[in-house]
């Protein structure tokens, strides 16, 4: 008997049952309090674990926990606690800097906008997106490397980066599904089908998708 690989919206429906049968809460995984700290939270998060910034982000609060007192705080004394988190120099600026045009032009309030979030220093349209997701509730839908991965194994797009990616993800799946998507996404990528714990044969919704599938996918790098 011939075994078929899934057709296109067979893998959708199948991806979205499964990702909500095996994470049917999606807490969201860096800790925070309000808009501001998710988003100096997600800031820090580039090129690091979720797991080093919840580790690191305690004592910046000591330091400061509000644009209006982080934007008083030495560059050099925010880099020092974060500098665990990687790109130190930059992120410590962008974090002082950031806070000071919260400050100055937002009354100390991050701007519920996504076009305004992406002008802030060190905030680019991965970062604004999730903040409208997971602070304010707009529907977006954050894609990483993990995810653009994930999505060229799984056959849902051929993107060659992340903007393609976020385009055909969007076209495929229903937008009250996106905020709660993107999660599901990354903890099945953490746990299932990481860069190298699957190639594209092994973790269960690859093998579904693609029961025909003989050799490792190959990623197009985003």
């Amino acid at each position: 008997m011939t075994v078929k690989n899934l057709l296109k919206n067979e893998r959708v429906e199948f991806v979205l049952n499964r990702l909500e049968e095996l994470y049917p809460e999606t807490p969201v995984p860096l800790d925070h309090f309000d808009a501001y700290s998710l988003l100096v939270a997600v800031l820090l998060s580039a090129q690091c674990t979720d797991e080093r910034v919840n580790q690191v982000t305690p004592a910046l609060w000591e330091l400061a926990d509000n644009p209006y007192d982080m934007a008083k705080v030495p560059v050099e004394d925010i880099r020092a606690v974060i500098r665990p988190c990687g790109l130190s120099p930059q992120k410590s600026k962008a974090i002082q800097k950031l806070s000071e045009i919260l400050v100055n032009e937002y009354h100390g309030q991050v701007p519920e906008n996504m076009a305004a979030l992406e002008t802030l220093p060190g905030v680019g349209h991965k970062t604004a997106s999730v903040v409208m997701a997971q602070a304010f509730g707009h529907p977006a839908f954050p894609v990483d490397t993990h995810i653009h991965r994930l999505a060229q194994r799984w056959g849902l797009t051929s993107g060659k980066n992340v903007v393609q990616t976020e385009k055909d993800l969007k076209r495929l799946f229903p937008k009250d599904k996106w905020n709660k998507l993107h999660l599901q996404i990354i903890f099945y990528g953490r746990e299932y089908c990481s860069a190298r714990g699957c190639d594209g044969t092994v973790c269960e919704i690859c093998t579904t998708c693609y029961p025909a599938r003989k050799h490792p996918k190959k990623i197009k790098k985003a």
